[in-house]
């Protein structure tokens, strides 16, 4: 599997260098940061799984590459934010200093606008088979990335700290930050390569149930994990008093729910039978990851 995903991680890589080539203009500075974080590392969860969905419907590479690119490009501006003092302020992201440590804040905030503008002038610019789908694919990274999405649930992760709150507002929470990409991965991948509703459908319900146990392991990872292989300080979430999994179901019940989640994300794939293979294998291999 680590092979396979080297393999689909490189082409990615390949396509996000020709959409951020090197910039030697006076405003150069700003795209040194966008690729210093593009290209930091990182697992391309979203586009591989963009990529995947649409191969279940006889989709390629080809099919979503643009879309998948501008879907990453939107996660990395995510991390930058999200790193900075006025949020998570962390000085680490991927074993390297974050951007605003490496670039200064100004810049750090600037590459990440540039990086969600990026996004959408990456999908606007792109020839598409199909025009509607197209739109309607923008549509859905749109709310994804949003106040109904990614935007919202950062909001109520941020103003729910120091506070206790329930399971349901938690996962609620997660579904949004970290769902909605995944989801969105999930959506645009299958309707770009053609899926009807009831494969969309089962898309969806196979995203949602993996970024809840993404989730959950993440919050595990920062209790058990070790710097050094997360590449970022553990432990930041007890230490800003945020909500997690572990804070509230404990570590022995989070390791059951991601199993839970895991198990559901499968289930939702069976209609699919053995082109889900890769997936499986894909969702087995993220909840027992170790960074």
């Amino acid at each position: 599997m680590t092979e396979e995903l080297k393999k689909r991680i490189a082409v990615i890589d390949a396509a996000l260098n020709d959409y951020l080539p090197v910039c030697d203009k006076p405003q150069g500075i700003i795209y040194d940061a966008m690729r210093y974080s593009v290209f930091a590392g990182g697992k391309r969860l979203r586009p591989m799984l963009m990529w995947e969905c649409a191969k279940l419907l006889g989709g390629d590479w080809d099919t979503v590459r643009p879309f998948a690119c501008a879907l990453e490009m939107i996660h990395t501006y995510s991390l930058i934010h999200d790193d900075l003092p006025a949020m998570d302020n962390d000085d680490l992201r991927r074993g390297m200093p974050t951007s605003h440590i490496k670039f200064g804040e100004d810049i750090a905030i600037l590459a990440g606008d540039a990086l969600l503008n990026k996004a959408f002038e990456t999908v606007a610019a792109a020839d598409h088979a199909d025009a509607a789908i197209a739109i309607r694919a923008m549509g859905v990274l749109s709310n994804a990335s949003g106040t109904e999405g990614m935007i919202g649930g950062q909001v109520i992760d941020l103003k729910s700290e120091g506070k206790e709150i329930a399971i349901a507002e938690l996962q609620h929470l997660h579904l949004l930050k970290t769902g909605a990409l995944i989801r969105a991965a999930c959506v645009i991948g299958g309707m770009l390569a053609g899926a009807d509703d009831k494969e969309l459908d089962s898309l969806d319900s196979f995203a949602k149930a993996l970024g809840v146990a993404f989730q959950i392991q993440d919050d595990i990872l920062d209790v058990t994990g070790d710097e050094e292989t997360l590449g970022k300080p553990i432990g930041s979430d007890a230490e800003q008093d945020k909500n997690t999994y572990v804070r509230l179901c404990g570590l022995d019940r989070s390791k059951q729910l991601v199993e839970k989640y895991s198990k559901d994300a499968s289930e939702a794939l069976k209609g699919f039978g053995n082109k889900a293979e890769f997936l499986n294998k894909l969702t087995e291999y993220l909840i027992n990851r170790n960074n």
